[in-house]
């Protein structure tokens, strides 16, 4: 179905993914233009910078000058208040032939404290009324006009009118206060005022957590419905024994946590837990102690790892620990062939193979698991939903843990996990590493001198770049080829494209120290421990989310020796540094991740999107927690009421409607 009758445009709604009226009214404006005029009490005393509003007279001709590729359009306007500004428009010499000397109009300007001078953002013919001061900004391909599509929204909705129904019971709405749906989506779009986009939103945002969290719980109570089958309890003193003869003393976090989970897979109902925390706080140890206590049953483990190489360094600490307990552990990943493999398959279904550590080909077709009882997944963002179904589909009885380094507060966590059990780790078993963090400008001489220095101290560098390919200090072969300039035979290249054997040889290569610098993209953010590396520069900073630049930061300073973390970046906007200095402030990576949700939103992910965080179209995970935690309450009244069904309908009845509409 066309939504427009230009094929160009057309074209570009459906490279958004928007081909329905309802997939236009749900792209709601990214901000909204205010044109509310500014008083005189504010405009007595201008910032600089600031966006103000002005309701006046032109005064004078307006004068083009041009310079150089700039244009000038200048004028002076006296405003309703009778005070006289000059003003400036670069680059739009058609306003002369546009406006006159006598119009009225609406000016959108910030002030030029060294020029005196108001310089235009916008410039409106006459008075705009008070019920259209709210313009809708939105996200558009350059070539969309941003009125066209403000045009084709009110069109859909009128479209629609009638067929949009209210998502939420009656009982919430009336609680809350609600105004009908089809409502919110008219103040969202065309706002009369702040109150009203307030209100609009409001209804979207609740409508949404609900949904959320309704699945979720839903979700967690399936999980719980399902009762394990007789099975061999697991023998926790033999637990005790093996933690006592640990070579270290575990933290109270980790502790805290293996309760947790032996709890749960002890209990009736499978273990559907998430155990977050911060690099370096010990969760593989956690891993490796219910491994343990998987074996006492008789049963066999899984542990999935997203890269070859946090695969095998899991296959090395495993190993370490369980093998003297006389658990056997064995490897599997696409890089096993031939006798390898087939000796690995043979042993794992003759039941002979008590833990079985890889990559994704864990849950390949021919990989047989006779008694599997739990599975591991870490970094679990970097895995699909489907990806772990697939996994787990390789055991009827089997437990789930699910790792990640990326720890989020815990009222976010119930908030965005809530169909999960969430164990945390914040305190580290051994001193915190001196990790000193820096911005930096990206010159590469200079930083060649420093990691000069650092080679002389005998120590390894990681210098990293966000893609392969590309212009300038974003490409990770262009970064390679002028830090080798300055280091021929001593560097070393890692990026995603390159094939596994390839990467297991640049990997080794800089682990043995035969090439102590390694130039790579964000590749090594999960899977690298080498003690002796003692520092990073990464380019292009900005590119990275802040968790992702923490986690590259995790990579150093494992030797408990000082280490330091350059972020390379020229000439930084105010908000490229309130961005990183973020972590040049803090190293808690629950903060870190906070801000960064603050900072970016939430992200894309759960579904069968790879990532760690919800996909949310209206909510913000931060600054909507409240809505959430009333959300997640009346999620629970519904379910305990069973109440589910009639919400579940009312879905399927808007989805019914809406896929019938079209635009008239």
């Amino acid at each position: 179905m066309k939504l427009t009758s230009s094929p160009k445009l057309n074209y570009l709604l459906g490279e958004m993914g928007i081909f329905t009226p309802f997939e236009v009214i749900n792209h709601l404006p990214r901000r909204y233009d205010s044109f509310y005029y500014a008083s005189q009490a504010e405009l007595a005393s201008l910032v600089p910078n600031k966006r103000y509003v002005l309701l006046g007279k032109i005064l004078t001709p307006i004068q083009v000058t041009r310079f150089a590729k700039i244009s000038a359009a200048k004028f002076y306007l006296r405003d309703q208040y009778g005070d006289d500004y000059a003003m400036v428009a670069y680059n739009r010499p058609y306003l002369g032939k546009m406006f006159k000397e006598g119009d009225e109009v609406t000016v959108a300007a910030t002030y030029d404290e060294r020029r005196h001078e108001l310089s235009i953002i916008s410039l409106k013919k006459g008075k705009i009324d008070e019920d259209h001061r709210l313009v809708p900004v939105y996200s558009l391909p350059a070539d969309y006009p941003n009125h066209s599509f403000a045009q084709l929204a009110k069109k859909s909705l009128e479209a629609l009118k009638g067929q949009i129904y209210d998502h939420v019971p009656r009982m919430f709405m009336e609680k809350y206060q609600l105004i009908h749906r089809e409502e919110a989506y008219w103040k969202c779009h065309f706002p009369a005022s702040p109150a009203d986009l307030k209100a609009g939103r409001r209804v979207l945002k609740y409508e949404e957590a609900l949904t959320f969290t309704l699945h979720n719980l839903l979700i967690k109570r399936a999980n719980k419905a399902l009762v394990k089958g007789k099975r061999f309890p697991l023998d926790k003193k033999k637990v005790e024994d093996f933690i006592s003869k640990l070579p270290f003393t575990i933290t109270t976090d980790q502790a805290q946590a293996v309760k947790e989970c032996l709890d749960d897979m002890g209990g009736d109902s499978l273990m559907t837990r998430l155990l977050q925390g911060d690099v370096g706080t010990g969760k593989t140890l956690v891993a490796a102690v219910l491994a343990y206590a998987n074996y006492t049953r008789g049963e066999q483990t899984a542990i999935m790892a997203p890269t070859e190489s946090l695969a095998r360094q899991h296959l090395g600490y495993f190993s370490s620990l369980l093998e003297p307990f006389g658990i056997k552990v064995g490897y599997l990943s696409g890089l096993v062939k031939g006798k390898d493999r087939k000796a690995v398959l043979s042993s794992l279904a003759e039941g002979s193979l008590d833990v079985l550590i890889g990559t994704h080909a864990l849950f390949g077709p021919d990989v047989i698991y006779p008694n599997l009882g739990l599975a591991i997944i870490d970094e679990q963002h970097k895995f699909g939903v489907n990806q772990r179904t697939r996994l787990l589909g390789k055991g009827e009885q089997a437990d789930l843990l699910l790792m990640s380094a990326t720890p989020i507060p815990r009222t976010l966590s119930l908030t965005l996990y809530g169909d999960l059990d969430v164990s945390s780790l914040a305190v580290f078993p051994f001193k915190k590493r001196d990790v000193e963090t820096k911005i930096v400008p990206a010159n590469y001489k200079r930083a060649a001198l420093t990691i000069a220095k650092a080679l002389q101290e005998n120590r390894q560098v990681y210098v990293i770049a966000p893609k392969i390919e590309g212009e300038g200090d974003e490409s990770v072969e262009a970064v390679y080829a002028k830090i080798s300039a300055y280091f021929p035979g001593l560097c070393v290249l890692l990026h995603g494209q390159l094939d596994e054997e390839s990467k297991a040889a640049a990997l080794e290569e800089f682990k043995s120290g035969k090439k102590p610098i390694l130039i790579a993209t964000s590749i090594v953010e999960v899977g690298i421990d080498v003690k002796n590396a003692g520092m990073m520069f990464v380019f292009s900073p900005t590119s990275f989310s802040l968790s992702s630049l923490h986690q590259l930061r995790g990579r150093i300073g494992r030797d408990g020796q000082k280490a330091y973390f350059y972020m390379c970046l020229s000439a930084p906007s105010e908000e490229e540094k309130e961005k990183l200095n973020v972590l040049v402030n803090s190293s808690d990576g629950f903060e870190i991740a906070e801000a960064d949700l603050r900072l970016r939103g939430p992200g894309t992910l759960a579904g069968t999107k790879q990532s760690g965080f919800p996909d949310f179209a209206f909510l913000s995970p931060v600054e909507d927690l409240k809505i959430f935690e009333c959300a997640r309450g009346d999620a629970a009244y519904i379910i305990e009421h069973q109440g589910e069904r009639e919400f579940l309908y009312l879905l399927s009845k808007a989805k019914e409607a809406i896929e019938g509409a079209s635009v008239a």
